[in-house]
Order: structure tokens, then C-alpha cells, then sequence
């Protein structure tokens, strides 16, 4: 295959971009047969206006880049904002379109806030009908998960191809014999992670393990709330988000990776965390369960159960031989069901399937 990715970018001016990428990366960076295109979006126009230059983007350089080589397929990231665009180009295009459902749409923005609040309900009703419209409109479904769209009853006949999330799982080192013992979260937003939960969870525990901190990495603007959770605890650290390669360098130092999300799709970062070799405490939610398999490499426990996360956190500190096996089997189902390889060929796949399903040309897509 071959192809353009559209992908608008947090950073601020096109030097940082070339920074990471090297010299005339910015606009287009280049790589094997494919080309990236990227929007700057600077972190202060995430709202509206943001989202229209985004919009525009999407279509304006989609169709320039087919009139220059017409392309096959469309794929999109979600089915809000980018289900839209990938409708639209369908439409004006003639090109086959898969989208890729990257959470559970069933309970987005219902755990954002400890009381729903009417814009939460309005969201979710948009999400929804977001939703309506790009499966119905697209000509394939990618799942990350199986049970991702399972409540949409209406949708159930849409064409599905249902594999993981790639990611980069040989990059990521190892988990290492750290002289330090620390149970480790990254992501945010953080109500929808459960942060708030595994704080309570780990004061539970954290008298009886002196030596173990935990610390919480990622974006978390809202840090009175969890300071007043947190009550002062010297075991407790909220660190600022990094780069990808150094919180996996942080990851692979890890005793336990926990995550009690209150909703999901099928998290990348767990993946990252099995392909270290760390043990995982994480929710029975959405997509969860598609990579955590209980008792495994690691332990699921019910969403919003203080005492069953505590309970399984406590096993894991309790017992370096059954964290040994649990990373070591979550290492080596990264490394093999959860592979690079694996996640190429079932892409290329279900590229093939939904040009050839619909009687589209034959050969190397774009």
C-alpha cells in the first residue's frame, strides 16, 4: 500500500516540527511510501474554530491529493469529527471508507463529570448521531474491540473487521530490576481514568508498603482536586506529561500498571505496558478485557470498586513471583498476538476486503 495521512499536531511553529523530523518535514514528511500532512493546531485552538480549520483541512488537502493520484480507500480516526470528513470524501471521491470506532460510544462523556451534567447528555447525543451517520455512510467498520458498538443494535450490519490498535510494541524496552517499587498510571483526562479511584485504592494499601509510591503521569489541569484526594501523601507523585519514548523508559521501571477507567476504547498504553513486561490492574469496562486477560497477565476488577483495585494492587506488591509471570505473559502476547506484523497484515486486509467487497479495482490500494 501507499498513501497520504492527514494529521493535524499540537506543536506551535513548523521548526519544532522539523526539529523531531529533520530539515523540510513541514508541511509534508515523508516516509516509505506514505506522506504525512500536517496542520498545526496550537494548544489554544482546540475549540470551534479549531475543529472548523480542521474540517477544512481534512477536505480541501483530501481532495487536492486525489485529484493528483486518486486514491482507493479513506480511513478514519473516529467517528465524530473525522467520520464527517471521511463521509464526505466518500461522497465526493467515490472512494471505499472504513472507520476506525476508537472508544465506546455507549458511555463517551458519561464519566467526565460526577454528575452528568446537560452539555454531557447533549455530547453523548451528538456522539451518537455522529455515529449513525459515519457507519452508515462508510463501507466498512474497524473495532478495536468486539463489544465496542454491541448496544447499537441498528448498526450490527455494517461490515466489521475487529483488530487492536498498533503500536510500536519492539521499540519499547523492557522492563528492568528497578531498585525502586512504584505502581504507575499514565493518560488523562483523569475522572475518565479513574484516577481519583486509584488514589483511594493505593491510601488504602500505602501504610502496609512504605517503599512503593505511586505516580500519576499525564494532563491533569484540574490538580486541586486530586491534591485534596491526596491528602498530602509523600507516596503519592503527579508528574508532568512527556514524551512518548520517556514515559516508556518510565513504564519499563514500573512494579504495576494501573488503569480503572470508568470508560474505554482498548487502551494503547496498556499494550505499551504488556509489551514491557508489567503487570496490569485495570476495569472490566468496554475494551479493556479484549487485552487484560483476568488471572493472566494481569487482573481485571469491576469499574468503580475501590476495594476489589485495592485488593489486587496489594497481590501484586505481595508477590514479585506472580508479577514476574503475570509481565512475562503480557510480554510475550505483546510480542506475538499484539505485533506489528500482526497489526499490518490485519490492516491490509481489511483494506483489501472492502476495495475487492465492493467490486472496486484490483492491486496495491492507496
Amino acid at each position: 500500500m501507499e498513501g497520504d495521512i492527514l494529521q493535524d499536531i499540537w506543536w506551535a511553529d513548523p521548526q519544532q516540527v522539523e526539529k523531531a523530523f529533520g530539515a523540510g518535514s513541514y508541511p509534508v514528511y515523508t516516509s516509505g511510501r506514505f506522506q504525512y500532512h500536517f496542520l498545526l493546531l496550537g494548544k489554544g485552538e482546540r475549540g470551534a474554530l479549531g475543529r472548523l480549520r480542521l474540517a477544512w483541512f481534512f477536505l480541501s488537502r483530501g481532495l487536492r491529493l486525489h485529484r493528483q493520484h486518486p486514491f482507493d480507500c479513506v480511513v478514519t480516526y473516529g467517528h465524530t469529527l473525522t467520520g464527517l470528513c471521511g463521509a464526505a470524501l466518500k461522497l465526493l471521491t467515490r472512494a471505499k471508507l472504513i472507520i476506525e470506532i476508537i472508544i465506546a460510544p455507549e458511555t463517551a462523556y458519561a464519566s467526565d463529570n460526577p454528575r452528568r451534567q446537560f452539555v454531557d447528555k447533549l455530547k453523548r447525543l451528538c456522539s451518537d448521531m455522529l455515529l449513525h451517520i459515519s457507519l452508515r455512510s462508510c463501507d466498512r467498520v474497524h473495532l478495536l474491540a468486539p463489544s465496542l458498538i454491541a448496544r447499537y443494535k441498528s448498526l450490527q450490519l455494517v461490515p466489521a473487521s475487529v483488530f487492536f490498535e498498533g503500536i510500536p510494541v519492539s521499540q519499547i524496552p523492557k522492563r528492568s530490576q528497578a531498585t525502586e517499587k512504584f505502581v504507575i498510571l499514565v493518560g488523562s483526562p483523569w475522572r475518565r481514568k479513574g484516577v481519583d479511584l486509584l488514589i483511594k485504592a493505593f491510601l488504602k494499601l500505602a501504610d502496609d508498603f512504605p517503599d512503593v509510591k505511586l505516580r500519576l503521569l499525564g494532563h491533569y489541569p484540574d490538580r486541586e482536586a486530586l491534591d485534596a484526594l491526596i491528602n498530602g501523601s509523600p507516596q503519592i507523585e503527579i508528574l508532568k506529561a512527556l514524551p512518548n519514548p520517556e514515559a516508556m523508559e518510565m513504564m519499563a521501571r514500573a512494579t504495576v500498571f494501573a488503569l480503572p477507567s470508568r470508560c474505554e476504547g482498548v487502551p494503547r498504553v496498556i499494550l505499551e505496558a504488556m509489551a514491557a513486561g508489567v503487570p496490569v490492574v485495570a476495569s472490566d469496562v468496554d475494551g479493556i478485557p479484549s487485552l487484560v486477560r483476568d488471572g493472566e497477565n494481569g487482573f481485571l476488577v469491576p469499574v468503580n470498586d475501590v476495594d476489589a483495585l485495592s485488593g489486587r494492587l496489594r497481590q501484586l506488591l505481595s508477590d514479585g513471583t506472580l508479577r514476574e509471570k503475570m509481565g512475562a505473559r503480557g510480554y510475550e502476547m505483546a510480542h506475538t498476538e499484539f505485533s506489528e506484523s500482526s497489526y499490518v497484515e490485519q490492516f491490509a486486509k481489511m483494506v483489501q476486503a472492502t476495495i475487492d467487497g465492493n467490486g472496486c479495482k484490483t492491486g496495491a490500494p492507496h
